[in-house]
């Protein structure tokens, strides 16, 4: 049996296109929230991500600290071999960090870069 990791996405990573381009198939999901980040754009340079995503722009998160800041999005399964996939995905502008969602579920996040760890 594969082993899954969890993956929180509030992007284009909950796109069906995009999932379908990115791993060969459609993720699974569950809703949850991230609390303490805030919601923000990124312009996309990199023609690749674009097509895929049909987007020049993409949400990205920041640590805010904030108790009333939350970002809704969705816990994604993948496999150890899709995350090293959606790291190629994600631009340079994005870091792949362990989080905490408001249910408690441990996942990884893609968090702005500047971000302290």
């Amino acid at each position: 049996m594969e082993k899954f990791e969890k993956l929180f996405s509030y992007g284009t990573l909950q796109q069906e296109d995009v999932q379908l381009a990115t791993f060969g198939r459609k993720l699974e999901g569950m809703a949850d929230q991230l609390n303490g980040y805030k919601l923000g754009l990124l312009e996309i340079d990199d023609p690749k991500v674009v097509a895929t995503s049909g987007k020049t722009h993409h949400p990205i998160i920041s640590r805010s600290g904030s108790g009333t800041d939350a970002v809704i999005g969705s816990v994604l399964l993948v496999t150890p071999a899709e995350l090293q996939q959606a790291d190629q995905y994600e631009v340079a502008a994005y870091k792949r960090h362990s989080i905490t969602l408001a249910s408690g579920t441990v996942a990884w996040a893609y968090v702005d870069a500047r971000d302290p760890d």
